[in-house]
């Protein structure tokens, strides 16, 4: 039972009886039934509820320190806190560090957008919550990406989320809401095994299908993918003002590796040319849609599964991105040099491209059959 009075002082201390409690500010005093006293600590901070036992009178432990206690996590919810707009009292949360970012990115021109505020949406806020940015832990990440595993998420998945998450923490840093990063991201080891891609068999088959589906806008948005090897969202986003019949390119403002003209074949150039003739005066984009916040189509996940089955291909295995692969791969196997891929590819790094040059031994074998040609001309003459 608590004492009928509460200033936390050393005659109130001694009058105490066992199994009596005082409580002043956050302290609680209780007598034990061996008489031996006991301090502990009930606060909130920053919105967070801290209990914590400071310890025992026979261990030398005093009102002080517990109020030493309370000061130093005060101090350190102060030195951890955002550098926010003054007036706000709480430490920004994740969800609301979340939505801020993602604000800030639109505003000053930031890439990859979309798959950030997907990624965000989905899996990271719902994951991590409200919790304050500033005290996410190597050890939260670590059972994060536990968490996406025993979802079944692929490593490269697991990876572009992680990503995202790590460029979070890093405009935290630059726009001064964190002093560092709080935490280490350690990526998952992801597989490097064969590349999907489509044969021309396979492809046939697929734009066949493509033409019969109800979705009108998966058809162009699959002879695009295949002629082009842009990824997803570069071409959901392109506007009708970035396509250039004569010159045969798109211009991608906010590609992954940066803004780019990317090459089209002469084939799509005028297959492009009958879409951008029949759109409206006012139509901005090739994939317009009125239900988007954006003013496009931003999602073909169902129209796509549904081509790829009337296809008789897998869903499982051909997924969106294999446009891309299948594009590039072919573009290896036809003996076009690797430099002249990236380029056309947007691909950051030579090494990216490289791993397409082994899906299937062919080119690599008609090089070499020109190398030992090349040998018996020579040993000839």
């Amino acid at each position: 039972m608590a004492k009928s009075f509460t200033k936390l002082t050393r005659p109130n201390i001694r009058k105490t009886k066992s199994g009596e409690q005082i409580n002043e500010h956050g302290i609680t005093f209780i007598r034990q039934q061996d008489g031996d006293g006991r301090y502990t600590v009930n606060i909130m901070v920053d919105g967070q509820r801290i209990h914590r036992v400071i310890g025992k009178e026979s261990d030398g432990v005093t009102r002080k320190q517990a109020e030493d206690f309370i000061q130093k996590v005060r101090i350190e919810a102060r030195e951890g806190r955002l550098n926010l707009p003054k007036g706000r009292k709480l430490t920004l949360g994740f969800r609301k560090a979340a939505d801020d970012y993602l604000t800030k990115l639109a505003q000053s021109g930031g890439k990859d957008i979309n798959s950030k505020t997907r990624r965000l949406k989905h899996h990271l806020k719902p994951f991590f919550t409200d919790k304050p940015l500033a005290k996410i832990s190597t050890f939260d990440i670590e059972r994060y990406k536990k968490h996406r595993q025993d979802q079944g998420a692929a490593s490269g998945t697991i990876n572009r989320e992680l990503a995202a998450l790590s460029h979070l923490f890093s405009k935290a840093v630059e726009w001064k809401w964190l002093d560092h990063k709080p935490a280490k991201i350690n990526r998952l080891k992801e597989d490097s095994g064969r590349i999907v891609y489509l044969t021309t068999e396979q492809i046939e088959r697929l734009i066949e299908a493509a033409t019969h589906d109800q979705f009108h806008q998966i058809y162009p948005f699959i002879v695009i993918g295949l002629e082009t090897s842009m990824r997803r969202s570069e071409i959901l986003s392109i506007k009708l003002e970035n396509i250039d019949i004569e010159k045969q390119v798109i211009y991608i403002p906010k590609a992954k590796g940066g803004a780019r003209e990317q090459p089209i074949t002469k084939h799509l150039a005028e297959f492009l040319k009958n879409y951008v003739n029949a759109a409206d005066d006012d139509q901005v984009w090739l994939f317009p849609s009125e239900k988007s916040q954006t003013g496009h189509t931003v999602n073909v996940e169902k129209p796509w599964k549904r081509v790829v089955l009337a296809a008789g291909l897998d869903p499982t295995q051909v997924v969106r991105h294999t446009l891309r692969h299948t594009a590039i791969t072919h573009l290896v196997q036809a003996g076009v040099d690797l430099p002249t891929v990236k380029r056309i590819s947007g691909h950051k790094t030579l090494a990216m491209v490289e791993r397409y040059s082994h899906q299937n031994g062919e080119h690599i074998r008609s090089a070499m059959d020109k190398l030992q040609a090349r040998y018996k001309n020579q040993a000839a003459e």
